[in-house]
């Protein structure tokens, strides 16, 4: 299970270790975004930095219905607990994190400043 908050944007966040193969690590706060179909998103800054490697371009509509070409990179994410390999979209914005990686999960929040976050495996509710 997972824990994150809802900030004073109203955002339902999430603190994530993410890195490379050959163990760099960096913590990030991420905002969760439903309307976002990929894994994550990062700042090249971050991508940079952690040296993840390009591997394709996709194209991406955005909430506006306007289409850009995001480069796509390989990342890990600790993610409940285990390492796990992910698509990483570059854009320059907030980190956020999207429904593919929460695929398999519950989430629930409480829908006010400094409400708690709950992540949870659907496996585990069995």
């Amino acid at each position: 299970m997972m824990h994150g908050i809802v900030n004073q944007n109203g955002e339902a966040t999430i603190r994530l270790v993410v890195g490379n193969g050959n163990g760099q690590r960096q913590m990030i706060d991420a905002v969760i975004d439903t309307g976002f179909t990929g894994f994550l998103t990062l700042p090249l800054t971050v991508i940079t930095n952690l040296n993840l490697q390009l591997y394709s371009r996709e194209d991406g509509t955005l909430g506006d219905g306007s289409v850009c070409i995001f480069d796509v990179y390989r990342g890990f994410v600790i993610w409940d607990g285990e390492w796990k390999r992910i698509d990483v979209n570059a854009a320059e914005t907030v980190p956020l994190v999207g429904m593919s990686l929460l695929y398999g999960y519950r989430m629930q929040l409480d829908a006010i400043e400094g409400g708690t976050v709950t992540i949870q495996s659907l496996s585990s509710l069995n």
